[in-house]
């Protein structure tokens, strides 16, 4: 029996009645005989649908519909009545009734209420599911001084009708602060329309920011609406702006001085109530010297401009935004979650994170599947390419002797490479194999065997032993 119905009846026959009814239907019946008795059921039973006569001893069934709503239960309630008037499905439909049977009840009529009022709190309730894990995918997590700055400029300026323009490396978030400015708005319920300058060719982005008409162009086989009218009432992120091309910034201009524009073929001006949110991780100051960002856009776009701090700039966030992926992606997948070492999050704190959130969050969903029952430093994958092509700037190699027509060995310069990293590692921590690990992201003993692979004694150096501790 996979839903419960909770009958609110006085008379003893009409409940006997129904749960007979209801049960043939493979449903769970519960009775009462007054709106007090049902309200303490619904209390501990959460019924799916509620049965409610409209005359009970005490409070009414109209009464009961309101201390059920005030109470938080949101499930359907069907009212049911053998002295009824219009006036009283019309109030009780009000209150927030979703039907209305009147007695003698007929067996098929109540069945087929029964069945549509579950079907659709079954649809509402999982309607709310996706709202709720959409929201908090798009749910910002930090409590650093960084974010907390971001967080109190997002509240002032949500409000407001204020074009954004957010600036930021990529994957610091930029389209979640978008999206927290629209949830927090007075356009919450319009639409949230987001465009990929950089993703769509520069001969589309005309027709996918106005629409066309049918005919404007080979392929153009029927009229299409355009981002900006999709967005009409709501709001416009326009991602990637930096990458948009001359021709399309033109038209954009346009349309933010007059808050008109014309579908491509088309030749009627349509009008939008659209509020833009611009977002880059490109230096449109120096895009405009280079003479391919125009400075006049760049001013109507930038109006209150937000910066997304990089994650190098709020380690302290990265605990929670660890245990944050690994919550979501446990669920994922379909895996419990795991505990975490606290030294793991000291090994992620000295990275430099040039991919920001985004490579965290890669990172989390690697370590959560490849790991044991536990995630320690030991899941932590070796630094990634663009992270060793930094480290190669900061200690440059000192180049072999050139011998003619023969070049290294990748092996041979891996090593090299190697070596020269954990050396300067080492002299960092004064030789203490411990710190030196951590910071490496290794266990000690792996330390340690590759001390002796590559040849690296502290005593070749003239200095003392090297500490274990």
């Amino acid at each position: 029996m996979s839903h419960t119905v909770l009958v609110i009846d006085d008379e003893k026959n009409i409940r006997r009645t129904l749960q007979m009814v209801l049960e043939s239907a493979d449903l769970h019946v519960i009775g009462a005989n007054s709106a007090e008795e049902a309200l303490q059921i619904a209390e501990d039973h959460e019924p799916d649908v509620v049965l409610l006569d409209v005359r009970l001893p005490g409070m009414s069934g109209i009464q009961a519909i309101r201390a059920f709503r005030s109470a938080g239960f949101e499930m359907p309630i069907i009212m049911i009545s053998g002295h009824s008037t219009i006036s009283e499905a019309i109030d009780a439909l009000r209150q927030g009734a979703t039907d209305f049977l009147e007695k003698p009840l007929d067996r098929n009529r109540v069945l087929v209420s029964v069945q549509n009022a579950l079907r659709t709190w079954s649809l509402e309730k999982e309607l709310r599911s996706i709202r709720e894990n959409t929201e908090k995918r798009y749910e910002m997590v930090g409590k650093s001084e960084a974010m907390r700055r971001l967080f109190e400029e997002i509240e002032k300026v949500a409000p407001t009708r204020s074009r954004v323009l957010i600036i930021g490396e990529s994957g610091t978030g930029k389209e979640l602060v978008a999206r927290a400015i629209h949830r927090l708005s007075p356009r919450a319920n319009q639409p949230f329309v987001k465009v990929n300058c950089a993703a769509i060719p520069s001969e589309l982005i005309e027709s996918e920011l106005f629409g066309h008409e049918k005919g404007a162009f080979t392929g153009a086989t029927s009229r299409k609406q355009g981002l900006f009218e999709l967005a009409h009432r709501g709001t416009l992120f326009l991602d990637e702006i930096g990458d948009m091309s001359l021709s399309a910034q033109a038209k954009l201009l346009r349309v933010l001085q007059s808050g008109e524009f014309t579908r491509v073929g088309g030749e009627r001006p349509i009008s939008v109530d659209v509020r833009i949110i611009a977002a880059t991780n490109k230096d449109l100051e120096s895009a405009i010297e280079k003479g391919v960002f125009r400075e006049d856009l760049y001013f109507r776009l930038n109006v209150i401009p937000i910066r997304t701090p990089p994650l190098r700039e709020r380690p302290e966030d990265i605990p929670l935004l660890v245990a944050a992926f690994v919550q979501e992606f446990a669920k994922e997948h379909g895996i419990p979650p795991k505990p975490i070492d606290p030294e793991v999050f000291d090994v992620l704190a000295e990275r430099s994170w040039p991919g920001n959130v985004r490579e965290l969050r890669n990172l989390v969903e690697r370590m959560l599947i490849l790991s044991d029952e536990r995630i320690t430093i030991d899941d932590i994958p070796e630094l990634p390419e663009q992270e060793l092509r930094r480290l190669r700037k900061l200690f440059p190699l000192p180049q072999p002797e050139h011998r003619e027509h023969k070049r290294e060995s990748l092996k041979s310069y891996r090593e090299r490479a190697e070596r020269e990293y954990i050396l300067s590692t080492l002299r960092e921590v004064d030789w203490n194999i411990s710190k030196a690990a951590l910071l490496l992201g290794v266990e000690r003993t792996n330390l340690h065997k590759k001390l002796k692979v590559l040849g690296i004694r502290r005593e070749d150096e003239g200095g003392p032993k090297i500490q274990s501790g």
